[in-house]
């Protein structure tokens, strides 16, 4: 029982200080020579916050892959770029190309030339490597499409989360104490509020 009481009374608190805090500014009090006087200069410096950066970045990388890394100042990520889509096709080509050579080979076979360079294959294993090479194929072309869309999508999440205050001012730390009466250790949250 007394562990939902003050559970009860911390949600009380919690939810009572973001009401209070998220509540419109007051306006700013300049205190001289014991005359209160009213400030036209806001407390916090606010941080513009532009709806379309997303979109942007969004469209630099749609357009070229990696621009979008490079809008948002994140230039370590565009060698994954390159690499993820680099190395996709790289297998999405040379499986197209071994593919080509089974199946030019299957079909010289049906013509009658047993002359060719995978004579030593019979009909069913040159089928089956064409099947593989295909299917590596495939598997690379879808590899090549989801690597430049999420190109697109890290972009737009990096530059709508650019956009957010995470400056050390906002503060949400567990904290350990010791109870006085029975020195066992407690955990408990402290939040602070910084102006």
């Amino acid at each position: 029982m007394n562990k939902i009481v003050s559970l009860t009374v911390f949600l009380f608190l919690l939810g009572t200080s973001f009401v209070f805090s998220q509540g419109g500014q007051a306006e700013p009090v300049v205190i001289k020579d014991n005359l209160i006087l009213k400030s036209d200069k806001p407390f916090v410096k606010s941080n513009d916050i532009d709806p379309l950066t997303p979109a942007k970045a969004a469209f630099y990388s749609a357009v070229l892959p990696g621009l979008g890394q490079a809008y948002n100042k994140k230039y370590w990520k565009i060698p994954l770029v390159y690499g993820a889509i680099g190395t996709s096709l790289y297998f999405y080509l040379d499986s197209q190309k071994k593919y080509h050579s089974f199946r030019d080979a299957y079909k010289q076979r049906l013509e009658g030339f047993t002359n060719d360079k995978y004579s030593y294959l019979d009909d069913s294993r040159l089928i089956s490597a064409q099947k593989f090479y295909q299917r590596n194929r495939d598997l690379s072309a879808l590899f090549i499409v989801g690597f430049y869309v999420l190109n697109i999508i890290d972009a737009n999440v990096d530059a709508a989360l650019l956009q957010f205050n995470v400056d050390d001012n906002l503060s949400f730390k567990p904290s350990l104490y010791q109870n006085d009466l029975t020195a066992k250790t407690r955990v408990g949250l402290t939040m602070n509020y910084n102006f």
